[in-house]
């Protein structure tokens, strides 16, 4: 069952400041505060409190980021988008994925007789989006590009060779549409804290070493992107609120 709800805030992630360089240009600023070299930018978005913020590359850091602002803002849910890489045949460069679930490729405690991707001694190993989210998204018309659903795989390493055993095993094994470098790490820790959390990754390229476009342009690519599904699951939350056109806030 969705712990989704309505009312409140929702926390924007980026691991890169790129990546929401757009929600940076389009929310109405009302505080920024500072933490450890990161910036936290408070506001509104089309009426809806938005807090949005960088929290860093690879899953250490984004865990810890990603703690620190729910013990400081207490969102009602939480979004983490950017780039990923596509494992699946079916997604090109520049769609949009929306993930059902992810885990934790590189977690690897199976001489101990865990699954691949578990965290020993939790019962964490897939780690599913909010399914009230998710659906949501789903219905999202992007720009360019499709919308599709699927998995992403999240691991401490940037993938550049699709010929490898490894690159096989993640796609055909683990049934990965899709890797990047925060998701799972990002969706642990909003399990923990039982935050509603979806993540939204825009494809950069093919996980092969190979980008059609710089990095630059990617990025700013996707913080777009981002933000148009955002507006979008604001606009429908807005919309479900009040069948009758208002905000009930």
């Amino acid at each position: 069952m969705s712990r989704y709800t309505h009312d409140g805030m929702t926390l924007v992630l980026g691991a890169m400041d790129g990546e929401i360089g757009a929600y940076c240009e389009q929310l109405r600023i009302t505080d920024e505060q500072r933490w450890n070299g990161f910036v936290f930018r408070c506001g509104s978005l089309d009426g809806h409190p938005l807090v949005v913020a960088r929290c860093g590359v690879g899953k250490s850091l984004s865990a810890a980021l990603t703690q620190h602002l729910i013990d400081r803002y207490h969102p009602d849910r939480m979004v983490l988008s950017g780039l990923a890489g596509a494992l699946s045949a079916e997604l090109q460069i520049g769609d949009t994925l929306i993930a059902r679930d992810c885990l934790q490729y590189d977690l690897d405690a199976t001489a101990l007789g865990f699954e691949l991707g578990e965290v020993p001694f939790s019962g964490y190993r897939i780690l599913r989006c909010d399914p009230t989210l998710v659906a949501s998204a789903e219905r999202f018309s992007p720009h360019s590009g499709t919308v599709r659903s699927g998995r992403v795989l999240t691991g401490d390493r940037f993938v550049v060779d699709s010929t490898t055993p490894a690159y096989a095993y993640l796609r055909d094994q683990l049934y990965g549409d899709a890797v990047d470098m925060e998701g799972a790490s990002v969706a642990l820790v909003a399990a923990l804290n039982r935050v509603p959390f979806l993540l939204v990754r825009s494809i950069s390229d093919k996980a092969d070493g190979a980008h059609g476009a710089g990095l630059k342009t990617l990025l700013a690519r996707a913080s777009r992107n981002s933000l148009a599904c955002v507006r979008h699951i604001l606009a429908a939350d807005r919309s479900a609120a009040d069948p009758n056109g208002g905000s009930k806030r």
